[in-house]
């Protein structure tokens, strides 16, 4: 995979939005949540940023740059294209679904996540890995991001609540804005922060509290590659089960704002808390290793 040689100031660029923005800076609120002291002063240096935004302010850089024509390499690192058969077979294969040529979700995260432990880069490449790590491990957690049928659902127009739109843009935005009563388009950082706090608390001690340790057990920072992939295929399963339970046709043109979006919401909101919790565990593994590597003044 191509090495990036961004420049931080790319992080200005503005661009579309993948879970809609509000998703993946729930998910960076989340991880900040449960990350350890250390791995927060780590990437508050990293990332200069010593408040608590430090994550969730950079959740969604990965998808403003992959519209900028140095950023466009980018583009494919976003997904992996499950070339199964939804809704009779969901499944994801490395080897098959994921292009050799251009990249995939996984790949990009096993590839930045060596960047980011590369003692031997400067701090502001490191800071480029750090962030896409942030938004890709959001990007894997969101079911059509992990499936190849209509372009990941891009092809499937519907309507949510009476107004038009494509599958994709139903799971990456609407849902998940729906679920939390609506979304300020120029200034999700509050509903996100509360949604992110309330998600917290069902981690910690609600409904996810019995579950959660489970998430994060095939987390192993030696083969990022099968990481990613028992991540994907979880969210690819629900191609089957709750995105496409009938099928492409059965649902083009059709009405997903009541009992579709009934079903889909918990998917929704398990998917976030998974992604949050996750990425928390993963920078926690990224850091002990670092600090092995560096002394905290090296950055």
């Amino acid at each position: 995979m191509k090495a990036s040689s961004f420049i931080i100031g790319a992080a200005a660029v503005p661009g579309a939005l993948a879970w809609g923005g509000f998703g993946h800076i729930t998910v960076g609120y989340i991880a900040s949540n449960f990350v350890s002291p250390s791995t927060t002063t780590y990437l508050q240096t990293l990332l200069r940023n010593d408040t608590s935004d430090y994550l969730a302010g950079v959740a969604t850089w990965a998808d403003s740059i992959r519209y900028t024509k140095w950023g466009r390499f980018t583009s494919d690192f976003h997904f992996i294209d499950a070339k199964d058969s939804p809704p009779q077979y969901c499944g994801v294969d490395f080897d098959r679904d994921c292009k050799k040529d251009r990249g995939c979700v996984v790949s990009a995260l096993h590839n930045y996540t060596t960047r980011l432990l590369d003692t031997d880069l400067r701090a502001s490449e490191r800071a480029i890995a750090a962030k896409f790590i942030i938004h890709f491990i959001g990007d894997i957690h969101q079911p059509l991001h992990t499936e190849n049928v209509e372009r990941g659902g891009n092809g499937i127009h519907v309507l949510f609540d009476g107004r038009n739109y494509n599958l994709h843009h139903v799971w990456d935005t609407s849902i998940a804005e729906k679920l939390v009563g609506g979304v300020r388009r120029r200034g999700p950082y509050p509903e996100a922060k509360r949604w992110a706090d309330e998600l917290t608390h069902e981690i910690n001690e609600g409904k996810y509290a019995s579950e959660s340790i489970e998430w994060v057990r095939s987390a192993n920072l030696s083969d990022p590659i099968a990481t990613a992939m028992s991540w994907a295929r979880i969210g690819n399963a629900y191609v089957c089960t709750h995105v496409l339970p009938e099928g492409p046709d059965a649902i083009r043109g059709q009405e997903l704002g009541s009992d579709y979006y009934e079903a889909a919401a918990p998917i929704i909101e398990v998917q976030v808390a998974r992604a949050g919790f996750r990425l928390a565990a993963w920078l926690d593994l990224i850091v002990t290793s670092l600090k092995t590597q560096e002394a905290p003044g090296d950055l």
